[in-house]
């Protein structure tokens, strides 16, 4: 029997790749959810549901006649911003559980994150996550974790994907659009000596990994995975890269993390009066943690193979923001 597989925030980055890797698979049946058709990527040909996960009437039509759920729609910020991620991410979030549970949607797959888990946990991805109170956006994907953990059942079987940092074509607010301007600044310091791990991920490993847990069969109600790259580099590594390619300067010194989150809570303590955004957060250095992430669950059960490397996943995304950020990204998407 054909399965229907609904994927929301279709026209974001994590969205778009989904949806070009599930539209490969000719057994199933799609529709793209989004609240403008005219931004999906590539040649969709599926059914198109437009409107606003915040509208009570809309989240109900949109799960109609839907076997899976790959939520992919989010609104993000790297730090602040309680009041808008509470009201545009986690309270939409929310309802679209409930949506889902009541249309008999079979299984819903997430978008999470691997800085979720406490650094030293990470490599559990069925470990509970722990918010941080100097990030409140991270602490609503982890209420929704725990939702749908609470929400898992026979019938209703919860896939938790745990994704590493965004990286590749049609870039969105991640690490690198905020870090290599910061890096011109010559202010940014090596943490740690730039040892830790930076899960990095292409946007089309996002995209297989979606489509392999959309119907993964013998799976528990609730399974939970990491999703990185096929080679997780250091700090180093990808900050060298950035200077021997593209010209950025590497850090002139080095703090421990000991240092680095004072100097980062004073940064963001400074950003009521200053005309600018904090050269760092507490929130940059978390992702800087170490995290002992890697695939091997995900591998063993859903079949998944990364295939884009770091390296190629970062030099598309610089490319790209050469011809389109004129200025430093933001670290919260606007309110619209």
């Amino acid at each position: 029997m054909q399965q229907t597989v609904l994927v929301t925030g279709a026209n974001g980055f994590v969205g778009s790749h989904v949806l070009e890797a599930l539209g490969q698979r000719e057994e199933l049946r799609l529709i793209a959810a989004c609240r403008d058709a005219g931004k999906l990527a590539g040649n969709f040909a599926g059914e198109v549901r437009v409107g606003d996960l915040r509208d009570p009437e809309y989240l109900k039509s949109v799960v109609k006649g839907v076997d899976v759920l790959c939520h992919a729609a989010a609104w993000t910020s790297m730090w602040g911003q309680s009041e808008n991620s509470q009201h545009l991410f986690l309270e939409p979030g929310l309802e679209l559980i409930k949506a889902a549970r009541a249309a008999g949607v079979n299984r819903f797959v997430y978008t999470s994150t691997t800085s979720a888990a406490a650094p030293q946990h990470s490599g559990d991805p069925m470990s509970q996550g722990v918010p941080r109170a100097f990030w409140p956006h991270l602490g609503n994907v982890i209420a929704l974790e725990n939702a749908l953990r609470n929400a898992a059942a026979s019938g209703f079987q919860v896939v938790n994907l745990r994704l590493g940092i965004f990286a590749g074509r049609r870039y969105s607010l991640g690490l690198l659009p905020i870090l290599a301007p910061r890096l011109k600044t010559h202010l940014v310091p090596w943490v740690a000596g730039g040892r830790t791990s930076l899960p990095i991920i292409d946007g089309r490993d996002i995209g297989q990994a979606f489509s392999l847990a959309a119907t993964a069969p013998d799976l528990a109600d609730y399974e939970g995975f990491n999703i990185v790259g096929p080679e997780v580099p250091s700090v180093r590594q990808v900050v060298t890269l950035l200077h021997e390619e593209f010209g950025l300067p590497k850090p002139h010194f080095g703090v421990p993390f000991a240092m680095a989150y004072p100097f980062a809570w004073l940064m963001e303590k400074l950003d009521p009066i200053v005309p600018w955004e904090p050269l760092v957060t507490r929130s940059i250095i978390h992702l800087m943690e170490e995290v002992g992430v890697d695939n091997s669950k995900a591998e063993r059960l859903l079949g998944y193979r990364p295939v884009h490397g770091w390296r190629e996943a970062v030099r598309t995304q610089m490319a790209e923001m050469a011809v389109r950020q004129k200025r430093p990204m933001a670290m919260a998407r606007p309110v619209t």
